[in-house]
């Protein structure tokens, strides 16, 4: 019965969201708690108050992080595993400098309520400083259109509603593949080129590579622009400077968003630094949207600004809909689609190159469809690679680039016997459960066979909680570019390991490094060895 309500859930969610889908979402939802009698407030007068919640007072916190203290100098997943052992699966940080309270739960059996009691538009906080750049010092470029990162409530769901039908079918991402089989192309090139001849590694710097494909990807996708930066014009300054910028606006946002800071009381120079930063980015971006945006309004008959073979950009399928919401669109797939989509693919790197075995039983899946290594991928011979698929879900599992994602909650909820107010930022923290003996079976083997519903040793591994594994997060308000990162990898990863046989023969122990996301905090040293059949 669950599963079945969480699928058609899931379908929902793929589709176009209109405002009656996002109601009828709501109403089931409601409808299976009413039946199951098991979220409603009925538990709420045997529960206990949310003042005996327990947690740090806004002193303890302060003195944690001065030196001596129980938190200095501690990492924000540092920080919060303390903080469990101290107080428990729940508890709740204080506010502080204008940051909202915030409830953490490490008990997967609360995530069901939390989900299942989002409302008809999700709310989640946002990055302040992100709503802050788009809401005041830059509102003369957005124009009230800040797009999905830093919108809520029913102005969310309208753009929410616009970009489904583009971005989250998977019939259409996956009209992007010949594009990014191009791009791919150019990336094994690249391997071939940089690897040491003798030992067949590449350089330490190879995230670089990574990065560079991702983007060069997303853009392709987003504008129909090629910006030659995996080869061509690698060492242009306006890409090196992208690049740097992009890294620039995770860790900046790291230091202000997830740590404590000041910003709101006084603008610091942090704050003032990623300021500066967004600008540049808008600047860069910008351009690149409006010279695909001069290609497609000189085009009026369509023969120009899509090739041969290749799908209409996500830009000129927005402006179909509205002009400025495909403009920001475009721009938060380049800011955001690059490091997430690299840091991910790192991991799942890490995992095939680590389990030769598993790797094996992947290339000869990929064999089967492609006998020959300059095989074309289609959408008719991806259709049936299951475990290339499985291979990506336990990489992401056995290495997640997030804490979690977070709910505001539009009613009062029960959530491990405590009354949880209306209002309160919840902290969905799963992905620091998924390397945890007590909900995931052999947590730190890296097992693709978990995820194949009809395997008979992967069984046992399956995960019991369907809310604990969330890559994309959950339901309406789940990534809008799962789709087209799911495709990205798959394609990455097939060519990869068609062509080489995989290695990384140092320790990957501490191999990621938390920002806003994680990312990679060693030399990318991967072996690359071209396979004979």
């Amino acid at each position: 019965m669950l599963s079945r309500f969480l699928t058609k859930c899931d379908a929902m969610v793929g589709r176009s969201l209109s405002s009656a889908a996002f109601r009828e979402y709501a109403t089931a939802v409601q409808q299976k708690q009413e039946n199951q009698g098991t979220f409603t407030s009925n538990n709420w007068e045997n529960a206990r108050p949310y003042s005996e919640l327990p947690g740090p007072s806004k002193y303890e916190m302060f003195r944690g992080f001065l030196p001596g203290g129980v938190y200095h100098k501690k990492t924000f997943i540092e920080v919060i595993r303390t903080m469990t052992r101290i107080y428990g699966d729940i508890y709740r940080f204080p506010s502080v400098f204008g940051r909202p309270e915030t409830v953490m739960s490490f008990n997967p059996n609360d995530y069901p309520i939390i989900f299942r009691n989002e409302g008809i538009w999700p709310e989640r906080r946002t990055f302040g400083t992100l709503y802050y750049h788009r809401k005041v010092h830059r509102k003369d470029f957005f124009e009230g259109v800040e797009g999905l990162l830093t919108t809520s409530g029913e102005e969310w769901g309208k753009i929410r509603t616009a970009v489904n039908p583009v971005l989250m079918q998977p019939k259409n991402a996956r009209l992007y593949l010949n594009t990014l089989l191009e791009v791919n192309d150019e990336f094994l090139e690249r391997i071939r080129y940089i690897r040491d001849p003798l030992t067949l590694e590449v350089p330490d710097d190879f995230i670089d590579d990574i990065n560079r494909l991702t983007l060069e990807g997303v853009v392709s996708i987003a504008l129909n622009t090629r910006l030659g930066m995996i080869h061509k014009n690698r060492d242009s300054p306006e890409s090196k400077t992208l690049l740097k910028e992009i890294r620039n606006f995770f860790a900046l946002s790291e230091e202000i968003e997830l740590k404590i800071s000041i910003w709101k009381i006084f603008k610091t120079p942090t704050f003032h630094k990623l300021m500066k930063t967004l600008d540049t980015l808008i600047v860069l971006c910008n351009k690149y949207i409006d010279e695909a945006l001069k290609r497609i309004d000189s085009d009026s008959e369509g023969k120009f600004t899509s090739e041969v073979g290749k799908e209409k950009s996500v830009l000129e399928k927005l402006l179909k809909i509205d002009r400025k919401i495909a403009v920001v669109m475009a721009m938060d797939m380049m800011m955001a689609g690059v490091d997430t989509t690299s840091s991910t693919l790192t991991g799942i790197l890490f995992c095939i190159a680590k389990n030769p075995d598993k790797q094996q039983k992947l290339f000869e899946e990929l064999k089967s469809i492609l006998p020959n290594k300059d095989s074309r991928l289609t959408v008719e011979n991806m259709a049936n690679l299951p475990y290339l698929r499985a291979c990506i879900k336990e990489g992401m599992r056995y290495h997640p680039i997030i804490v979690g994602t977070n709910r505001r909650l539009p009613n009062d909820v029960v959530l491990s016997g405590y009354r949880i107010p209306a209002g309160i930022d919840i902290s969905v923290a799963s992905n620091l459960l998924l390397r945890n003996e007590k909900f995931v079976e052999d947590p730190n083997k890296y097992k693709p066979e978990r995820w194949l519903r009809n395997d008979t040793e992967g069984k046992k591994y399956q995960l019991n909680n369907p809310f604990l594994f969330l890559p994309f997060g959950f339901g309406p308000r789940s990534c809008v570019g799962k789709r087209i990162v799911d495709l990205e990898l798959e394609v990455t990863l097939a060519r990869l390991v068609r062509n080489f046989a995989i290695e990384f023969n140092y320790s990957t122990e501490n191999a990621f490094t938390q920002k806003l996301i994680f990312l990679p905090a060693i030399p990318l040293k991967f072996r690359f060895a071209e396979r004979k059949e």
